[in-house]
């Protein structure tokens, strides 16, 4: 069971999420709060996930990212917003947020997105922008850099890192590239510290200012 907490100060929005996850078998919200409640509801509940609204008037959802990630061991962050530009995108991925999605995300969408968080995974709107994208690296040293950050990386590890970038978990990366999940978690750790980087979403982003790959503009996983 993935235990899921939803962090809105909007009681719309606590709702409506909570109510489409609970329709599933795996998935339990087990609370939904605003953000001045969110750091206590996560020592007490011990969720798996934490969907987190990046704008809320009572506390700023990027302090709370950053108190949640301070945690010894922390869930997995990924913001909420209802702007696909919202200039606080940027600064969450490099915080450590998972991902982000919008708020208007197709319900039947929504059990996925969280599935695919609890293994591991990446998540980004489709509708996420290139100026996210472009914004997320110092505009002086985007391609150079990335460039030579992927140049550290062994011809496995770049093969892993675009799996990463897909948003596969350790163990489909594992059955895609026949390795076992230990390896996998190996070769991502290594990948993580060659790129000097402390998320997947991160490496995902160096990799495609690299040219390992090209960011989807459809579809809502990555």
């Amino acid at each position: 069971m993935i235990r899921v907490l939803v962090v809105d100060d909007e009681a719309l929005i606590r709702t409506g999420f909570t109510h489409i996850l609970n329709t599933v078998d795996d998935i339990e919200v087990v609370s939904a709060v605003p953000g001045g409640r969110a750091v206590r509801t996560v020592r007490e509940s011990h969720p798996d996930v934490v969907l987190l609204d990046i704008r809320m008037p009572d506390v700023d959802g990027l302090t709370v990212l950053a108190n949640l990630r301070s945690m010894p061991d922390p869930p997995v962050v990924a913001m909420l917003t209802t702007f696909d530009t919202d200039e606080y995108v940027a600064t969450a991925l490099r915080s450590g947020a998972a991902g982000f999605l919008l708020k208007d995300t197709d319900p039947e969408h929504l059990p996925h997105l969280v599935r695919t968080l609890a293994e591991g995974g990446t998540v980004l709107s489709s509708q996420v922008t290139r100026t996210v994208v472009d914004g997320y690296l110092d505009r002086g040293a985007r391609k150079a850099s990335a460039l030579r950050f992927a140049a550290r990386l062994t011809e496995r590890e770049r093969a892993v890192l675009v799996l990463m970038a897909e948003g596969l978990a350790n163990s489909d990366i594992g059955e895609r590239m026949h390795l076992s999940t230990g390896t996998v978690k190996g070769h991502v750790s290594a990948v993580l510290s060659k790129l000097q980087v402390g998320s997947r979403v991160q490496a995902a982003l160096i990799a495609e200012r690299a040219g390992l790959l090209t960011l989807p503009q459809d579809g809502d996983t990555r």
